[in-house]
C-alpha cells in the first residue's frame, strides 16, 4: 500500500499556503510534516483527509479498498479532541465506532491500550487534557483503517502518555499501515520527514 501526493497545491484564505508539493508513504511508514507555524502542516493533514479541496496535483491511495475512498480509509486526529462532555468515556468511544463503521475492534481493549479502563462511566467532562487525547487515540484502534493523520498528537500527553502512544503507533506501522503527522517534536518512532516551507 503506498499514499501519495503530486504536485499539489494548497490556497486559503486567499492565500497560497503551498504549491507543488510531492510525498510518498509506504505501508510501515511514518512520513513527519515539519516546518514552522503558518507553512501548511495541517492544511496538508486536512487535505489528504478530504477536509480541504487541493487547488491543483492529487493524493491517492494505491492498494487499498478499491470500493473506498481515501477519507473513508483514513483517521484524521485534529488538534481538537470531539468528544461530548456529558457522554461517559465508553459513550463517547462508542458513538465514533458506530459512526465511523468499517472494521470495528473492542471498545474495553481500546480504552485498556490507552490507559483508560479506569474511567469508562465517567462523564468526558472530568477527564483532563491528557485524558481527553488518549480517548481519542482510542478512536484509532476501535475503528481500523490504515491511514493515520495526526496533527500534533503528543501535545497534551504526559511523558507515560507519549511513551503509551509510541506502542500503539508501533504496533500501527507493525500491521502495514501509515501514519503521517505533523509535529514539532520527536514522536520516539522511526520516520522520514517532508520539510515544508517558510509561511507566516
Amino acid at each position: 500500500m503506498r499514499l501519495s501526493g503530486r504536485h499539489i497545491d494548497c490556497i486559503r484564505g486567499g492565500r497560497r499556503v503551498f504549491s507543488g508539493l510531492d510525498f510518498d508513504a509506504a505501508s510501515g511508514e511514518a512520513l513527519a510534516v515539519v516546518g514552522p507555524n503558518g507553512s501548511g502542516k495541517t492544511s496538508l493533514l486536512r487535505l489528504i483527509a478530504g477536509l480541504v479541496i487541493p487547488s491543483g496535483g492529487s493524493v491517492a491511495l494505491e492498494g487499498g479498498d478499491a470500493e473506498l475512498t481515501l477519507p473513508e480509509q483514513s483517521h484524521y486526529l485534529g488538534h481538537r479532541d470531539a468528544l461530548k462532555p456529558a457522554l461517559s468515556v465508553h459513550e463517547n468511544l462508542a458513538f465514533w465506532r458506530d459512526f465511523l463503521g468499517g472494521a470495528i475492534g473492542d471498545l474495553a481493549q481500546s480504552l485498556a491500550a490507552v490507559g483508560l479502563a479506569h474511567a469508562t462511566h465517567l462523564p468526558a467532562a472530568y477527564l483532563s487534557a491528557g485524558q481527553r487525547r488518549r480517548l481519542s487515540i482510542a478512536r484509532l484502534l476501535v475503528v481500523r483503517r490504515p491511514v493515520w493523520l495526526l496533527d500534533e498528537p503528543t501535545s497534551a500527553l504526559d511523558t507515560a502518555g507519549q511513551d503509551l502512544f509510541v506502542g500503539v503507533m508501533r504496533g500501527h506501522l507493525a500491521g502495514g499501515g501509515i501514519i503521517v503527522t505533523a509535529t514539532h517534536a520527536p514522536l520516539g518512532i522511526e520516520t522520514r520527514e517532508l520539510r515544508m516551507g517558510g509561511g507566516k
